[in-house]
């Protein structure tokens, strides 16, 4: 089997909910990273065979947001484009469909990534395509109904956090603690300058001109009393709270996949090579779990076991979350999220798993570590996971 490569990773800032990216959009978002993955690349537009991206909350974007960034990005009209939906693992799952296309001989370079701009998710007004005769017309938020809330279940994602603290019996201490430390490991790594490779300017239009938005700005240095202090979000008497949950973000990710024949032929420099991939599923009501499977999936198809991850990146859906995932994987604290996570950078959906695969690659180069471990939860069910190896 062929060796697939990562050969560029970049990722946008992430912008708070209503933050200085509520103006900008998932489509541009996704325009600026994939523009700069391929130029940064030295590869010729001609030469990409395909752009995968993942984006959930698409009401209002039009149709296939990746090729409407593909086009506006310089990418010629000849090059085909696809958007794909796996929930929060949208940006990862678009990456692992890149790895597939390449090793059947379809493509030698895919750009592949994520993008979502929760603050521009609108309401829906249902019932009003055939009209309403009598009553009140009903918006509907899209970012529930298409993404936060449970199609399966019929409940918020935050009560499948909530049935897995009860499960495996997280205390809410130990959730406000991982919360604490995360947003702490965030602080520490943006002020020691750990993103800069990753993240890419993004310009923002006012009538006052133009800026450049270059840092994530989600990350609070909060307290850890303040944490415990805050009241359940989802359940009466519950332990997942607003300090111990993902937010709401916006950002974009993007990664060139490409074949040894690629990186040969352009002379390309490869990040990191990929080892395996995975998805796998579980109860929707435990939605959380779903890293576990997967991961023990990819570690069998890459020949590897759990001692052999240096460096791990779990999307932070929710403390309980990775907690319970790790209390099955057995991975060492110290490895997990060392530079924050989801909980502390932001969880722009369709983005996140790009993002965490963008993040995995820079700090293995960084500290010189081999074998990294990217996966992610699912909402309805599932999860998916990723085994690179830094060259």
């Amino acid at each position: 089997m062929q060796t697939v490569y990562l050969v560029e990773a970049l990722r946008s800032p992430i912008g708070c909910f209503g933050g200085s990216l509520k103006d900008v959009g998932a489509v541009p978002l996704a325009t600026a990273v994939v523009k700069e993955v391929w130029q940064r690349s030295g590869l010729s537009a001609e030469c990409i065979d395909e752009v995968v991206l993942g984006n959930v909350l698409k009401s209002g974007l039009k149709g296939n947001p990746a090729r409407q960034a593909a086009i506006h990005s310089g990418i010629p009209v000849s090059v085909p484009a696809i958007t794909i939906d796996k929930q929060c693992a949208s940006g990862l799952r678009a990456i692992t469909l890149a790895y597939h296309q390449i090793l059947a001989g379809d493509s030698n370079v895919v750009i592949a990534g994520g993008t979502e701009s929760m603050s521009n998710v609108p309401h829906l007004v249902m019932n009003a395509r055939w009209g309403q005769k009598l009553g009140d017309l009903r918006t509907v938020d899209a970012l529930f109904h298409d993404g936060l809330h449970c199609a399966i279940e019929d409940y918020h994602m935050g009560i499948t956090a909530e049935n897995l603290v009860e499960r495996y019996q997280i205390s809410r201490e130990e959730q406000d603690v991982f919360a604490f430390e995360s947003q702490q490991k965030a602080i520490k790594a943006k002020e020691q300058g750990k993103f800069e490779k990753e993240i890419i300017p993004v310009a923002i239009k006012s009538k006052h001109g133009s800026t450049l938005f270059t840092e994530d700005e989600n990350i609070k240095n909060t307290n850890l009393e303040k944490l415990l202090t805050l009241k359940p979000a989802f359940k009466e008497n519950g332990t997942v709270t607003a300090g111990n949950a993902s937010s709401l973000n916006d950002g974009a990710a993007a990664v060139i996949v490409a074949s040894e024949q690629a990186v040969r032929e352009y002379n390309l420099k490869p990040l990191a090579k990929i080892r395996s991939v995975a998805s796998a599923a579980v109860s929707p009501s435990i939605m959380g779990i779903g890293p576990v499977p997967a991961t023990q999936k990819a570690l069998t198809r890459a020949n590897l076991t759990i001692q052999d991850i240096e460096l791990a990146e779990l999307n932070e859906a929710f403390a309980a979350q990775v907690l319970a995932v790790n209390k099955e994987l057995g991975l060492p604290e110290e490895i997990i999220n060392v530079n924050g996570g989801a909980i502390a950078l932001g969880h722009p959906i369709g983005c996140s798993g790009a993002r965490i695969v963008v993040t995995l690659v820079h700090e293995l180069r960084r500290q010189k570590k081999q074998i990294g471990l990217a996966s992610l939860c699912v909402g309805g069910g599932q999860g998916v996971s990723i085994i690179i190896e830094a060259v």
